[in-house]
């Protein structure tokens, strides 16, 4: 049995819990960070800048000796990294859209412009915008990334937001313009369009393009291949992979890191550096305790989001966190929610615009709530409460 030095990153406390519909108590989390520190992976993801709860689950590992292993997902702002800092992380994964789709929606410069308002990337944008979307994206992230490693002394990785959707040439001149600052750079198939076949020859292509720096991947379930794109990207060079246990997460979820392990084992004869084998049942079995399962590929189920960051895309763009032509989103509400969760309720579902300082409120109080009484709201419950004047 050849041994492979690649790592193994989980997920699961993160991406995983975003999964519209799940709520992992913060005892559940708190023995699921233990469990999976037992399989020998390389790290963990947090994301403390979620709410308090999530901020004091992150030092409270932290202090139970876990700082090794802890990575911070984090915004692209000095504040959130100095907060990520603050709960005593040693590492983050600082994070931002790629793909020209999602620096359209989201460049702070374009957004003020009349002229694209109500506009996406499939409109007849000019090529000098892409151009200056392209570049502002490159200076916001590197500024970002120097005061990380430098100012913070952090360790960084950076997770390209839907890179399998990027132009090609533009995403080697980001690999090449943060390398100085990265361990890791992260290639996210954000809404699982990659096939096997491209997922060999990106990587590849990718390496031929570039130097010293070393790529990871993190595959979503979209269409059904997020296995198979992960074990083909590993063979063609990825030397990182981002996943869940039993493949959790948004939509159809992430790849399973347990498929993972024993995909590269049964199918390729390569077991990986420091993985203890016989502690990932122990990760599945409790998950199946749980109830919790990925919703499956191309259902309805995979179409309802909870996670603030993709709502207030898909508000304006119903193809930025949706791939599929025939999708119908569904939005639910949660610790993970922001105001754009009930902007789209109101605004786009009922067509009754409320005050953004009722937003505001809405998104704190259920943020409470959804702590307190461990689960998510539907819209219908969101509505019932604001009929009932709790949002006052």
């Amino acid at each position: 049995m050849e041994t492979l030095p690649i790592k193994i990153y989980d997920e699961t406390l993160r991406d995983g819990e975003q999964q519209a519909g799940i709520f992992f108590s913060y005892p559940t989390k708190q023995k699921l960070a233990h469990l999976i520190a037992q399989t020998g992976v390389a790290g963990f993801n947090v994301m403390p800048c979620v709410c308090e709860q999530e901020s004091e689950l992150t030092k409270t590992l932290v202090s139970e000796g876990f700082d090794r292993l802890i990575t911070a997902a984090t915004l692209m702002q000095k504040q959130y990294i100095d907060h990520a800092k603050d709960c005593g992380v040693k590492r983050i994964i600082l994070f931002h859209g790629l793909s020209d789709r999602l620096l359209f929606l989201r460049d702070p410069q374009i957004r003020l412009l009349n002229e694209f308002k109500g506009k996406t990337i499939d409109d007849d944008i000019p090529a000098k915008i892409i151009e200056r979307i392209r570049q502002n994206a490159i200076d916001v992230i590197v500024e970002n990334l120097h005061y990380a490693t430098t100012v913070a002394g952090l360790r960084v990785d950076f997770a390209a937001e839907d890179a399998s959707r990027a132009d090609f040439d533009f995403l080697v001149q980001c690999i090449r313009s943060f390398g100085p600052y990265i361990e890791h750079f992260m290639l996210c198939d954000t809404v699982g369009v990659l096939t096997p076949e491209k997922s060999y020859i990106w990587i590849n292509d990718l390496l031929q393009r570039t130097t010293g720096v070393a790529f990871g991947v993190h595959y979503h379930n979209d269409m059904g291949l997020a296995l198979e794109n992960t074990l083909q990207s590993i063979m063609s060079g990825a030397s990182y992979v981002s996943g869940t246990f039993c493949g959790i997460g948004e939509r159809a979820g992430n790849v399973a890191i347990e498929q993972v392990l024993n995909g590269l084992r049964v199918r390729f004869g390569i077991e990986v550096k420091g993985i203890n084998y016989d502690a990932i049942a122990t990760v599945t079995d409790y998950m199946e305790e749980l109830g919790v399962y990925p919703a499956s590929p191309y259902s309805q189920t995979a179409q309802r989001h909870e996670s603030g960051i993709h709502v207030n895309s898909l508000f304006s763009d119903p193809q930025s966190y949706a791939a599929l032509p025939y999708n119908s989103i569904e939005v639910l509400f949660g610790k993970w929610s922001g105001v754009s969760n009930f902007q789209y309720l109101f605004e786009k579902q009922l067509q009754n615009p409320q005050p953004r300082k009722l937003y505001e409120k809405m998104r704190s109080v259920i943020k409470s709530l959804a702590v307190e009484q461990e689960r998510y709201f539907t819209a219908n419950e969101v509505l019932e409460l604001w009929k009932n004047g709790v949002f006052k």
